[in-house]
């Protein structure tokens, strides 16, 4: 393989540094921005990624170190595998992740394509993540910052993916990535990492899916596990498993979305104690340690990317699913989430919880 490579800039801290440490090591690098959509399509009216601001940095950082930069409109795709799966997930009363959607069509797939095509044969990113090859397999493992591994997101990559994708910041913390920026005098040294969903810098997503999908969502009733009526909702997609704030209720005591019921429309409350369960299937799946899984094992699973992983038991029930069963009952178990499956520092695999 030639040591040519793209970098996925951002704009921000991570990817910048990402880019110079490649250019230390001498891969000869050009930096790309992905332009994923248009803020005015997806009715953002204040800042946000993809903006104009964003590009500046990243170009601002590659003109310092002296490198190409170029902007590819994957807005196309971005729109297909990112935004749209996004929207059915929610429609389906479902929660999903559209980071790891991004990552597994678009970074890792589209960029990754792109990159062959223009003769690169490595696609780089600022993800705190580390890839290493053993016995000829390549597998993922944690970053070291556990305070920002970002392995949870990436357990869905090909072993082709893994083969051709270098992540420079995983054996770093933050603090040394900031610190080379600021030595380095990039512009986006100090610059706030962003926690939104990129397409939702606002956090109200119900009112993203109705306005990107041109539709209103039907009011329903709120009912206890007995199937007494509490009150009425506000559309289906508003409601998520575990959630207790924004339910609009006057409630005698704290009472949590337990299910949702798009045949009676009908989202059920019940306490705390109800949220909790052993045991979850998972489809879609994806394992890097292994072609598949030939027995039980015994794994670290996270149900989110929030959650430290806890001891479990998993075994493949079908060529594309597995069932997890944790040692002790997990609060809000939510489907459309991924389980992430690890070994020590080491990810075995994950897929999406149905």
């Amino acid at each position: 393989m030639n040591n040519r490579a793209i970098i996925a800039m951002s704009g921000g801290v991570d990817s910048s540094v990402a880019a110079y440490i490649m250019k230390e090591r001498g891969y000869d690098i050009m930096g790309v921005t992905l332009r994923l959509f248009n803020n005015e399509d997806a009715g953002i009216k204040e800042k946000s990624c993809c903006s104009l601001s964003d590009v500046e940095d990243a170009k601002s950082v590659a003109r310092r170190l002296g490198i190409e930069h170029y902007t590819f409109n994957f807005s196309d795709d971005f729109k297909s595998q990112v935004i749209d799966r996004f929207i059915s997930a929610y429609e389906h009363c479902q929660t999903p992740n559209p980071c790891i959607d991004c990552n597994r069509y678009i970074k890792f797939k589209r960029l990754l394509e792109r990159a062959y095509e223009l003769d690169c044969d490595y696609v780089v990113t600022g993800h705190y993540a580390r890839i290493e090859s053993v016995n000829g397999r390549f597998i993922l493992k944690k970053g070291l910052d556990n305070t920002k591994d970002q392995s949870y997101v990436l357990y869905s990559m090909t072993q082709e993916q893994l083969r051709h994708t270098i992540l420079p910041l995983g054996g770093l913390a933050k603090s040394e990535v900031r610190e080379i920026a600021q030595a380095q005098g990039f512009i986006n040294a100090k610059k706030h990492d962003s926690q939104d969903i990129c397409f939702v810098p606002d956090g109200d997503y119900a009112a993203f899916i109705e306005r990107y999908a041109g539709k209103s969502y039907p009011n329903g009733n709120f009912v206890d596990v007995d199937g007494n009526v509490l009150g009425r909702h506000k559309g289906l997609i508003r409601y998520t498993i575990g959630q207790r704030k924004g339910l609009g209720l006057a409630l005698p005591k704290p009472m949590y979305v337990c299910s949702i019921c798009p045949e009676k429309n009908t989202v059920i409350l019940g306490d705390n104690n109800d949220l909790f369960a052993r045991g979850l299937d998972a489809e879609d799946i994806n394992l890097i340690t292994t072609d598949k899984l030939d027995a039980a094992i015994r794994v670290e699973a996270k149900i989110r990317y929030s959650q430290s992983a806890k001891p479990a038991t998993v075994w493949q029930t079908a060529e594309n699913k597995i069932h997890v069963e944790f040692d002790e009952p997990q609060r809000a178990i939510t489907k459309g989430q991924a389980v992430v499956l690890y070994d020590g520092e080491t990810v075995v695999g994950g897929g999406t919880i149905c």
